[in-house]
């Protein structure tokens, strides 16, 4: 049965993606900015709408107050995510009533309808073969965005994390804090309960997301700011998700399930 609502559910995204994307490309030539997001993320509701009814993968927030109010809309923030699914990275721009710019991986850009609509956002792509020119980029758009009061979107462990494990926390989210003078958000999900990675097998369940508060990037060390962020994820995680941390006999049952 979770194989066939999964089928049922790719081919919701499939469906889907065609008509918002083709419409986002028609309101780029005439618009840009908030409007071209908008139009981007009522196609993400639409795959968090089909997540929740065709596969039973619910949702439940906490720390929402830790962000910026809509009365701040110039307050921009560098969120720092834990990455488990694909889930969260549709999920967080429906969830939150702010912007956001994602970093990214330029090879997105190169999948029919999808890449061509996220192509034609304020989000910041970047060429992860060559590491220093990547930088310069996410240091250089991040400024900009900064100044506008776009919040940021990193995770840190740079790649998709499987239940129950941790993978090395980089510097990058913290640097550009740094560099920009604006807080960082640790921000907790346990998306791979549901979506594990590399699988489009989608389980009936509950995600939770845990938003932390912010915590200043002013006169503070990448690398010790970071290792903060990184302590405050993984014990909220446990706490979110125990059965996945618990000894490995027991967590290889709570996997399994």
């Amino acid at each position: 049965m979770h194989a066939l609502r999964s089928a049922l559910f790719i081919v919701w995204l499939a469906v889907t993606v065609v008509p918002v994307a083709l419409a986002v490309l028609l309101v780029s030539v005439f618009v840009r900015g908030n409007p071209v997001y908008w139009t981007c993320v009522f196609w993400l509701r639409l795959s968090i709408w089909g997540a929740r009814w065709i596969c039973g993968v619910r949702w439940r927030v906490q720390g929402m107050d830790n962000l910026p109010s809509a009365e701040q809309s110039e307050s921009a923030v560098v969120l720092l995510a834990k990455h488990q699914s694909t889930w969260e990275t549709f999920a967080f721009p429906t969830l939150m009533s702010h912007p956001l710019a994602y970093v990214f991986k330029r090879e997105l850009l190169y999948i029919p309808f999808f890449g061509w609509a996220i192509g034609r956002t304020d989000m910041i792509h970047i060429d992860r073969s060559k590491r220093a020119q990547a930088w310069s980029k996410v240091a250089e758009q991040g400024r900009k965005l900064a100044a506008r009061g776009i919040w940021v979107i990193m995770f840190p462990e740079g790649t998709r994390i499987a239940r129950g494990k941790k993978g090395e926390y980089k510097t990058g989210g913290t640097r550009l804090a740094i560099e920009t003078g604006v807080p960082v958000v640790p921000i907790a999900a346990t998306s791979a309960r549901c979506w594990p990675r590399k699988s489009f097998l989608l389980r009936p369940g509950v995600v939770d997301i845990s938003i932390g508060k912010p915590i200043a990037s002013t006169d503070r060390e990448p690398a010790e700011l970071m290792r903060e962020v990184e302590a405050w994820i993984e014990s909220e995680m446990q706490r979110l998700d125990p059965e996945a941390y618990a000894p490995t006999a027991t967590r290889q049952d709570a996997l399994a399930t």
